[in-house]
């Protein structure tokens, strides 16, 4: 059985074809914003184990949560100590939210708090 002269030729031209193909798709790379994101900013991962630490940690969510006139999201943002510092992390419904975690954080500790919290679009 004799093949046709094209088929050989189309296999020629889609090996070289991808040839050309992988170097370009070996070369995309998955933005990366690690050192955008390195600074300053705490995860949950990183709180302090520090029994001072975790109390103060404890009576900042405690004072979260007792106040019922807050959402879900600001029940649920992200209390973070390291070093006596408190920091607030996550979503809240809008600015007078942030505002009221925020002093709710700060009544319930005498440290220093940093508000990194953002109203959810």
């Amino acid at each position: 059985m004799k093949m046709p002269r094209t088929l050989p030729s189309k296999f020629a031209v889609m090996a070289l074809a991808s040839c050309f193909a992988l170097p370009l798709v070996n070369a995309q790379n998955a933005p990366d914003n690690t050192r955008q994101n390195k600074k300053e900013s705490l995860d949950a991962d990183q709180q302090s184990n520090a029994k001072s630490d975790v109390q103060i940690t404890a009576s900042v969510r405690k004072a979260i949560m007792a106040d019922k006139d807050l959402s879900t999201y600001a029940h649920n943002v992200k209390v973070i100590t390291s070093n006596g510092r408190v920091t607030l992390k996550g979503p809240v419904e809008s600015e007078e939210e942030k505002n009221k975690v925020f002093a709710d954080a700060t009544s319930a500790t005498s440290g220093k708090v940093i508000n990194q919290l953002t109203v959810k679009q």
